[in-house]
């Protein structure tokens, strides 16, 4: 059985996510504020979190660090903050996905289903060197890419920005990760970088490259890999 872990004070919205949880054969456990969640998730060993960011105790951007700092769990924010800022803030702490207040349940379940799914399907393990997909193959360790039996040439800068992504599938990248680990952090805020070699990255590895199917973009937040 799934485990998920409901880190929120609403009372009303714990109880009907409990109720819609447990009525899809999903274990719940509840949390009202960052400390107790903290505590349960340690002792509980959840498959995926819901977190609400604004905790009575604690901000739920403090609840992911502190789940980070020993945890790969799903961490899904449900928030009714919009600012662009406190999303990215999210997932830099290490969120996995964020979804605004208000939402439909059924957008919400379709995308816990997905993050449990590629936690259990996507996710490299340790010391994996090969990336495939139906249309191209990516050799971490050669540092080389296939595609239709043919090397893909790419500049170190694109290979450097698809080696982030591709060892974390589904997972969404910041922009300001992505531009402080491939240009530096002088370049944090140089987003045209990242639209750029994206769209280089698209031309030589998607069929599509004006319809992708691996390289998403995140508008405003940054970019996943799709296995």
């Amino acid at each position: 059985m799934t485990r998920v872990l409901v880190v929120e004070d609403d009372p009303q919205l714990v109880r009907a996510l409990i109720i819609n949880l447990q009525a899809r054969q999903y274990g719940v456990d509840a949390a009202p504020d960052g400390t107790t969640a903290l505590r349960l998730a340690a002792a509980r060993q959840p498959d995926v979190v819901l977190l609400d960011l604004g905790l009575p105790d604690m901000d739920g951007v403090d609840v992911i660090k502190g789940l980070r700092g020993w945890t790969r769990v799903p961490i899904l924010v449900l928030s009714a903050r919009q600012a662009s800022d406190e999303k990215v803030a999210a997932l830099d702490a290490g969120a996995d996905d964020y979804i605004t207040k208000p939402f439909s349940m059924d957008e919400l379940l379709a995308r816990l289903r997905a993050a449990v799914r590629r936690t259990e399907e996507a996710r490299l393990e340790p010391g994996t060197t090969l990336v495939e997909t139906a249309d191209f193959t990516i050799d971490l360790l050669a540092k080389r890419a296939v595609r239709g039996g043919l090397d893909v040439r790419l500049t170190p800068t694109e290979w450097h920005l698809l080696e982030i992504l591709v060892t974390s599938p589904g997972r969404l990248i910041t922009q300001k990760h992505l531009l402080q680990e491939v240009w530096g952090v002088s370049q944090s805020n140089k987003t045209n970088y990242l639209r750029v070699y994206m769209a280089q990255l698209r031309r030589k590895l998607e069929t599509d490259p004006s319809h992708p199917r691996y390289l998403i973009t995140e508008p405003g937040m940054g970019y996943r890999f799709e296995g």
